[in-house]
């Protein structure tokens, strides 16, 4: 893993408070968004504390951080996207920078270049094991949830057991 690119707006001071003008902001706004799913993806965390101080929302060399409620709205502009969803009063957030269906169309397309129909898997087995994989390493709430997509499909059935498993159809 790389050092993290940061766009130019990120330091650019006016960034870092919301902008007034409608068109100024929805810009800003799709900058923002576009930024957490890189930041997130870069650092394969799923998970997104409004509150914490993290160099996503804080930029020291030019000593400026985004106000908690931008940082709210964002990320509920990343909600209306099927980016992110909230996982308690709006403090934490799961962050995907694949929606969930995304996620679930490319795990289903690894099972079956794989030839894993009619297979079980763990949980473990799908995110350790596949290091090539985009899934590699990714949260297994996440993970679950995606799966739980492709339940509905009909293309797999999940087991909650000790194992955490998953038969692929």
């Amino acid at each position: 893993m790389g050092e993290f690119e940061w766009p130019w707006e990120y330091n650019f001071p006016p960034f870092f408070t919301m902008q007034p003008h409608d068109k100024t902001r929805e810009h800003q706004l799709k900058v923002w968004t576009d930024l957490v799913l890189k930041y997130q993806k870069h650092k394969n965390e799923a998970i997104l504390t409004v509150n914490q101080d993290t160099p996503l929302f804080s930029n020291d060399t030019i000593k400026r951080q985004l106000s908690p409620d931008a940082r709210l709205q964002i990320l509920e502009e990343l909600q209306k996207t099927g980016n992110a969803a909230p996982l308690d009063k709006k403090t934490r957030w799961e962050i995907y920078w694949y929606t969930l269906d995304e996620w679930a169309d490319k795990i289903y397309a690894w099972v079956t270049n794989s030839g894993l129909n009619n297979t079980v898997c763990t949980l473990y087995e799908l995110t350790n094991e596949n290091p090539d994989e985009e899934f590699y390493g990714l949260d297994h709430g996440v993970l679950r949830k995606a799966l739980k997509k492709l339940e509905e499909k009909r293309k797999c059935e999940l087991f909650d057991d000790d194992l955490d498993g998953v038969k692929f159809f």
